[in-house]
C-alpha cells in the first residue's frame, strides 16, 4: 500500500495533525477517563509518548491518525483515526477518542466530519465504516451527527481484551452522501 503524505486540516477553531511525542502527557490523561476506549501497551506517561510518535507514521498507508488542537492555543482535545483503509476498495473505518475536557462542544463531530471530507476528497474513499459500542449512545450521536447513517447492530461484533464479547452499532458515510 502507498504512504499517506501526512496533512494538516483546519475546521473552524480546531487543527488536526498527525499527532507528535509531546502530545504524550495530554494523551496519557485522556487516556486514563474509563469513558475512552485503551490504547493497546500504553501504560503511562512514556509509553503513551512513544503511542503518540508512532501514531504520527503514516508511512504504511493503511492508518492515518490525526490529533484534535485547539488552533489558538494547540491543546490536545482528542484524535480522530482512519484505518483497515483500503485505497484499491475505497474503504476504511474510523474512530474517535475526545479528552472529558473537549466534551459537549461538537468537537468530535466537527472534526470527524472534515477527517471524513479530506478521505474522500484526497485518499478518493467511497465508503467510510464507524463501529462502536451498543451501549454507548453517545458514539451514536456523534456518528449520526457526522452524517454517518446507523445500518445496525452487530450482535456479538466486538470483542474485549479479555476475550467478551458485545453488541456494536455499524454506521456508514458514502462519498455520495
Amino acid at each position: 500500500m502507498a504512504a499517506i503524505d501526512p496533512v494538516e486540516i483546519v475546521a473552524g477553531n480546531l487543527q488536526l495533525r498527525p499527532p507528535h511525542a509531546p502530545e504524550g502527557p495530554a494523551a496519557w490523561r485522556m487516556l486514563q477517563d474509563p469513558a475512552v476506549d485503551p490504547a493497546p501497551g500504553v501504560t503511562d506517561e512514556a509509553t503513551a509518548t512513544a503511542w503518540c510518535q508512532r501514531l504520527g507514521d503514516w508511512s504504511a498507508g493503511d492508518q492515518i491518525t490525526l490529533s484534535i488542537l485547539e488552533i489558538t492555543e494547540g491543546n490536545l482535545l482528542g484524535m480522530v483515526h482512519l484505518f483497515r483503509i483500503d485505497q484499491t476498495w475505497g474503504t476504511a473505518k474510523l474512530g474517535y477518542r475526545i479528552a472529558p475536557w473537549a466534551r459537549d462542544q461538537h468537537i468530535e463531530t466537527d472534526a470527524i466530519g472534515a477527517v471524513t471530507r479530506w478521505a474522500f476528497g484526497a485518499l478518493g474513499l467511497e465508503r467510510i465504516e464507524f463501529l462502536h459500542l451498543a451501549d454507548r449512545p453517545d458514539a451514536c450521536r456523534v456518528a449520526t451527527a457526522a452524517g454517518y447513517a446507523l445500518e445496525g447492530t452487530r450482535r456479538g461484533g466486538h470483542r474485549t481484551a479479555d476475550g467478551t464479547r458485545h453488541d456494536d452499532h455499524l454506521h456508514a458515510r458514502l462519498a455520495t452522501d
